[in-house]
């Protein structure tokens, strides 16, 4: 199995230190990674921003589907019912 740093393109941490997240700082950072790595989190939130409104959107034409062969199912039920009606009525059922 890959560790989870690993799979996440970050580096290993040191045997023995702090795991390397990109949301963990030692105590030496800079404002400049502080800066690059506040931006990182930015575009991430904005990237799933996104996503989130893509899949809105694919759920609500997923509810829509629904409720079309909901209507498309009540319809040929009733015709049915309509139909085995007259059958039933045509033979003194």
């Amino acid at each position: 199995p890959v560790p989870a740093a690993a799979a996440a393109g970050e580096e290993s941490p040191v045997e023995g230190g702090p795991p390397d997240h990109s949301y963990s700082l030692s105590s030496g950072t800079t404002s400049e990674e502080l800066l690059r790595k506040l931006n990182e989190q930015r575009d991430i939130i904005a990237l799933l921003e996104v996503k989130m409104k893509e899949m809105k959107g694919s759920i609500r034409r997923l509810r829509l589907a629904e409720a079309q062969l909901r209507e498309e199912i009540r319809e040929k039920d009733r015709l049915l019912h309509a139909a085995s009606a007259g059958t039933r009525k045509r033979h003194g059922l």
